[in-house]
């Protein structure tokens, strides 16, 4: 079985807002999503017909599975917002296309066909038609979608596939997941600029990797379902974007004005929480102090989440760039919420990556802490599962 996360063999991988808070920070470029235009409501562009001789096959289609958290208003149209979220098929046929519309910003896939992958990249405007950039042969083939940019760069909204006239379709065979693990933060768990190199950049995020973040290694470790659900530059006082974590952990897209999502449909079974970074950062670059109220808010947020999963375990993470390894600030107000919220909710528990890197995390680093993590998490009574081996 092709694991969601488990990547093989790639193909043609073109070379392309936490701040690292090193000599100088320098604050990030804001989202480039406009979430807005894309919420409930907005009207759809109208998809052009597929050309003839091919089979479209809609995104309402009831075979296709979708792991993540979408805008499922328009079940032909679904939106794919955040980072992680994956679309599958099985199907059989040399020939694969895929409809996008009403897309904004920059959105990046990994595509994977049986054991083969490469980068999809879906440009912003109307009705898309992009052929699939691995080569096919006939027979079944599994496809998975998977993307990799960030839900504040850019979404994108699928209306199906295209296939050769006598292809068919199947549902993809259930993914025998052990654990649902859902990771809330910033850029550090976006996994972004990862592929970068010497220098971070952010003009064309193909190079911001989620699929080779730490917490989509994590969750590959244990075979678990996976969800992502972080912005580059949040913070939970204060950050490099103009809202804060609580304002945007639960919503449909990454934008306090955002429908909320519901947390109902999907129930993890471990919440990580690595948050606290830009708060340090921003603060630094600004000549201000770090935020009074950080341990105040972020326990705060952290028992929102509770009330959203009562029985979820709750992991606490600090690390992976300077502040969450070198601020004192940032440590004792972390270390004083931690200390409270373990004193009054048993399935809350912590770990701090001793692993970190003066720039956004690369894929080695991320391939670090996710290493550190996975560890860790052996050795919890409430993990329940060893690691899968690699």
């Amino acid at each position: 079985m092709l694991h969601p996360f488990r990547f093989v063999r790639q193909v043609a991988l073109p070379a392309g807002l936490i701040l690292a808070w090193i000599s100088t920070a320098r604050p990030e470029p804001a989202p480039t999503t406009a979430a807005p235009t894309l919420l409930p409501g907005a009207p759809a562009p109208n998809s052009s017909q597929p050309p003839a001789g091919t089979h479209f096959v809609s995104a309402a289609d009831f075979r296709f599975r979708y792991e993540g958290r979408f805008d499922r208003t328009d079940l032909a149209a679904p939106v794919v917002v955040w980072q992680g979220s994956r679309i599958c098929l099985d199907f059989t046929g040399d020939q694969l296309a895929f409809r996008f519309d009403g897309l904004s910003g920059q959105n990046f896939f990994d595509v994977h066909v049986d054991d083969a992958q490469a980068v999809l990249a879906v440009p912003a405007g109307g009705d898309q038609r992009i052929a699939c950039p691995l080569p096919l042969t006939g027979g079944r083939h599994r496809l998975m979608l998977f993307k990799r940019s960030e839900a504040a760069a850019g979404t994108a909204r699928f209306r199906g596939i295209e296939l050769a006239p006598a292809a068919d379709i199947a549902a993809p065979a259930a993914p025998g997941y052990r654990l649902a693990m859902e990771f809330i933060g910033d850029s550090i768990t976006v996994g972004a600029c990862n592929e970068d190199g010497a220098a971070d950049q952010w003009e064309d995020r193909r190079t911001h990797n989620n699929a080779l973040s730490y917490g989509a290694m994590t969750a590959a470790a244990f075979n678990a379902d996976y969800r992502n659900i972080a912005v580059s530059g949040m913070g939970v006082v204060v950050g490099w974007v103009p809202f804060r974590a609580a304002e945007a952990w639960d919503r449909v897209y990454p934008d306090p004005k955002s429908p909320r999502a519901d947390l109902t449909a999907w129930r993890p079974d471990v919440v990580f929480v690595n948050l606290g970074e830009n708060d340090d950062s921003f603060t630094h670059a600004k000549g201000r102090p770090f935020p009074a109220t950080f341990s105040a808010e972020y326990i705060a947020l952290v028992r929102a989440i509770r009330h959203a999963d009562p029985a979820a375990e709750i992991v606490l993470l600090r690390g992976g760039m300077y502040g969450g390894a070198n601020s004192p600030a940032l440590r004792q107000a972390w270390e004083s919420a931690v200390a409270e919220l373990e004193r009054t909710d048993p399935k809350i528990a912590h770990s701090v990556f001793q692993h970190w890197s003066s720039s956004h995390p690369r894929v080695s680093d991320d391939r670090a802490m996710a290493d550190e993590l996975t560890a860790w998490l052996k050795h919890q009574p409430f993990i329940g599962v060893r690691p899968v081996s690699p």
